[in-house]
């Protein structure tokens, strides 16, 4: 995995911790879900990278 994806994926975490904070502040149920969301996509794409490089020895 390259680092440009790793950084991506972090960053989508990171703006999903972002969407659900500012869902959780203005009542925003979809905006929070959302958010969620977003950060269990990014968090399974990091854990799913990582274990592609333990495979390949990176």
């Amino acid at each position: 995995m390259s680092l440009g994806d790793k950084a991506k994926d972090a960053t989508q975490k990171i703006v999903g911790k972002v969407e659900e904070a500012v869902g959780k502040h203005t009542d925003d149920d979809e905006l929070k879900h959302q958010g969620q969301k977003d950060q269990a996509m990014g968090e399974a794409r990091l854990e799913t990278e990582k274990a592609k490089d333990k495979l390949t020895g990176n």
